[in-house]
């Protein structure tokens, strides 16, 4: 039998040595991060929010370059962990309640944002005001950095305390928005991958849906058998009180446990099936938090809530450390300055293409009093901060794109520490200068959003106009909408839960499980 060469001992226990000083230094700049967060938040300092501290925490690290690699292989898994917690934290009420509305920003708004950003990116090289990149690889730059992360934003909105059909567009804009932006970004790397072939406009359309609804019908699959497997266990036990123990087990820690291995699991199908194993995650947690969730018991559900809080709250903090950290290891194309700087500007145009169109639209089929006002507009506008997802999708670029993937990586990197740095610390000035500050707690939650559930649409004058056409189509749209809920309402609800669809919810707070804010609003 052959042994193990001294050599090789030596490399191993230098590699084993190096990996336990990389969790001593993730461990200490975790801690370090959630004292400086609980920091600003106990003197209410908004000006430098807990994402920007993080980020600055480890651009310092400057100590770690040795264990850069470490660091690079957590980054992806905290990225599928953050993706799925933070989609499990959502409050099924206030997000159903304006799904219409959240669409219409999260896709068609997603959309225009990518379209706008790479054709003004594509422009801007033929103007010689930036570098010059192929029109297929400015689509994909727009792709992925139309990937939205207002979590800084929204902890500023809970602290201050503003209205709730403005966070919840914000918060539902941000869970949905990265799915559109992922299956577009493959969709344009497969396109670029296959511009000889001679692909037509059709096929590109196809390979979108495929990715994009296939994508989504594997996460709403594995989320509906999980819920309706937790709901014939509780059945089992209405009949059979001899499983006590065996279901007190599975709603306590067995659960959770379970849980996590169904959102593994939708992982795992997506990317088997050649799709996108995040994009299921993302639906998968939302029908999860929706209907399984609502098959535990109380105690579970607290259970449960504190440890995705936490799951939720550790990955983002590394995601925000490990993108400082990378600005002070990685190799940069600092070169390309004025890419850098006509991108955000274009970016702040798609931006505002994306948000006043879709409200335009939305406002169309809404009673006056339930329209989207001005400063809410500006406040959506003004909240497209950049950050996990967009950082991670220009990761990817790097290897997608050779050459031209590094111009658009160090471009991500400093759009997102400029967005989080600048947006995030001067979103409390901006919420205050808007004057929507101060109106979020005035009734108990989804008071407001069960009024006028659906957005009923005023009346029209019968003039056969384009514009009443436009209107006409958009208010068969909302009752659409309305048609979702009410079958989710009636059917859905009871079928895959243990409880009516009239009570859910009922006891769920708006605020995300971010630990920006936490679950219960306190700080």
């Amino acid at each position: 039998m052959m042994g193990i060469s001294p050599a090789e001992e030596g490399s191993s226990g230098k590699e084993q040595q190096a990996a336990g000083v990389g969790i001593l230094l993730q461990i200490m700049m975790l801690v370090l991060s959630f004292v400086v967060g609980h920091v600003l938040r106990r003197h209410k300092f908004y000006y430098l929010p807990e994402a920007s501290a993080s980020l600055l925490i480890g651009r310092g690290s400057i100590s770690m370059r040795s264990f850069s690699s470490y660091f690079s292989y957590l980054q992806s898994s905290y990225i599928l962990t953050f993706s799925f917690s933070i989609r499990f934290s959502l409050s099924p009420k206030p997000f159903f309640s304006n799904f219409g509305a959240i669409v219409t920003f999260a896709i068609l708004g997603t959309f225009i944002s990518s379209v706008v950003t790479g054709v003004l990116v594509y422009l801007g090289g033929l103007m010689y005001l930036m570098y010059r990149l192929p029109f297929v690889e400015c689509l994909i730059f727009g792709a992925l950095i139309s990937a939205t992360d207002p979590v800084t934003v929204l902890s500023i909105f809970q602290e201050l305390g503003t209205d709730m059909n403005l966070y919840a567009l914000v918060f539902g804009e941000s869970v949905l928005n990265d799915a559109m932006a992922i299956s577009l970004y493959r969709t344009m790397s497969l396109v670029r991958s296959h511009v000889s072939s001679g692909q037509n406009f059709f096929m590109v359309i196809v390979g979108f849906l495929e990715t994009f609804v296939g994508s989504m019908s594997a996460g709403v699959g594995v989320g509906f058998t999980s819920a309706l497997i937790s709901f014939l266990i509780n059945l089992l036990y209405s009949y059979y009180h001899v499983l006590y123990h065996y279901l007190l087990l599975f709603n306590g820690f067995m659960g959770l446990l379970i849980m996590k291995l169904y959102c593994l699991s939708s992982y795992m199908l997506a990317e088997g099936l050649s799709l996108s194993g995040i994009v299921s995650i993302l639906f998968t947690g939302i029908v999860m938090k929706h209907y399984t969730y609502s098959n535990l018991s109380e105690n579970s559900q607290q259970f449960v809530s504190a440890f995705f809080h936490l799951i939720s709250s550790l990955a983002e903090t590394f995601i925000f450390i490990y993108m400082g950290f990378d600005i002070a290891m990685e190799k940069h194309s600092w070169s390309h300055v004025g890419f850098i700087f006509f991108s955000i500007l274009f970016i702040g145009v798609a931006r505002a293409a994306n948000v006043f169109s879709c409200a335009y639209l939305v406002n169309l089929v809404r009673p006056v009093h339930r329209q989207i006002p001005l400063k809410h507009q500006k406040a959506l506008w003004y909240s497209g901060l950049r950050g996990a997802m967009a950082f991670a999708l220009a990761l990817q670029s790097v290897h997608d794109l050779p050459g031209h993937g590094q111009i658009i990586f160090t471009a991500t990197t400093a759009i997102v520490v400029l967005t989080v740095l600048l947006i995030g610390g001067s979103t409390g000035t901006m919420l205050e200068a808007l004057q929507v500050v101060g109106d979020g707690h005035d009734g108990p939650l989804g008071e407001s959003f069960e009024v006028n559930n659906g957005y009923v649409a005023p009346s029209y004058n019968e003039d056969g106009t384009a514009g009443n056409r436009l209107k006409m189509k958009l208010k068969e749209f909302q009752k659409s909408t309305a048609s979702f809920s009410a079958l989710d309402r009636n059917y859905l609800t009871p079928f895959f839960t243990s409880q009516n669809g009239e009570d859910e919810e009922e006891h769920d707070e708006l605020m995300p499980s971010s630990r920006r804010g936490g679950f219960d609003g306190h700080s």
